[in-house]
């Protein structure tokens, strides 16, 4: 799936408001691009994408039925 399948699937599923959806197409925006950027900012943007997930926390506790 690419980025633009993944955008289309989280517009469709009204999942813009599900913050780990927004992450995985921001991570798959990034793996698109990976091959125009240099190494070090690559490492940047990734290491930035792990914080941002961290970040969540355990968002899933409570509602795992729901979203797994």
């Amino acid at each position: 799936m690419n980025s633009d399948e993944l955008g289309k699937y989280i517009g469709a599923t009204e999942g813009a408001s599900k913050p780990w959806l927004l992450l995985q197409l921001r991570l798959k925006k990034l793996q698109e691009r990976r091959h125009t950027l240099p190494a070090e900012q690559y490492a940047q943007e990734v290491s930035k994408l792990h914080q941002d997930l961290m970040n969540l926390g355990q968002w899933w506790v409570g509602i795992e039925d729901q979203v797994f």
